[in-house]
């Protein structure tokens, strides 16, 4: 897992004009939320933040004025177009406290042979893991399913501490039989114009 260092600002100002000034200096507004007190309104470099959130799940170890706090991404904000950050809601986290986060579902091997489609119900699942132990994703072997096979969220192999926080039968990958294709549309049209 992924643990960032980045220095954070605490601000005063806010609302749209604020949250613009923020980005013209290259920096992002967020808010850190959690145990049971008041949100804290900072400012994050919005480079530094950017290369941090490639990484799913990543744990940002946050100093503000001085002390230092453990969080992670709750809810990115970006620019629809241009795709710039423009506001992250932060939860802080404790060492050894369970977070429950959405990791990402990977494939691993070949279908049989055969004209098979995979489906991916869920991209994500649901877990539950140590704040510091949070994995990045997860991977489950296809290799040799056939048409009518299905992997369920229990069927998945997890890291050490981690434990699902979605029903176990949940259905997130299942192999379907690939469709023969209809015949062509001019032959649909031949075969009307005769009759």
């Amino acid at each position: 897992m992924a643990d960032v260092k980045l220095t954070a600002e605490t601000r005063t100002e806010f609302g749209k004009g604020a949250a613009r000034r923020i980005r013209r200096e290259k920096k992002v507004p967020a808010v850190v939320y959690g145990h049971g007190v008041d949100p804290l309104h900072v400012t994050l470099p919005g480079h530094e933040l950017q290369l941090a959130l490639r990484t799913p799940n990543v744990l940002l170890t946050l100093d503000i004025d001085g002390k230092t706090q453990l969080a992670i991404p709750k809810a990115v904000q970006r620019d629809a177009i241009k795709g710039f950050l423009e506001h992250v809601d932060l939860l802080t986290v404790k060492s050894g406290e369970k977070v429950t986060v959405e990791v990402y579902v990977h494939t691993e091997g070949e279908l049989a042979p055969g004209s098979f489609l995979l489906e991916h119900v869920l991209s994500t699942i649901t877990v539950e893991a140590e704040a510091t132990h949070i994995p990045e994703s997860v991977t489950v072997s296809i290799a040799g399913l056939e048409a009518g096979a299905s992997i369920a969220a229990k069927d998945i192999p997890l890291p050490k501490g981690t434990t699902l926080a979605i029903d176990e039968d949940a259905v997130v990958l299942q192999v379907l039989a690939a469709q023969a294709e209809e015949a062509s549309t001019e032959d649909a049209d031949g075969e009307s114009a005769e009759a």
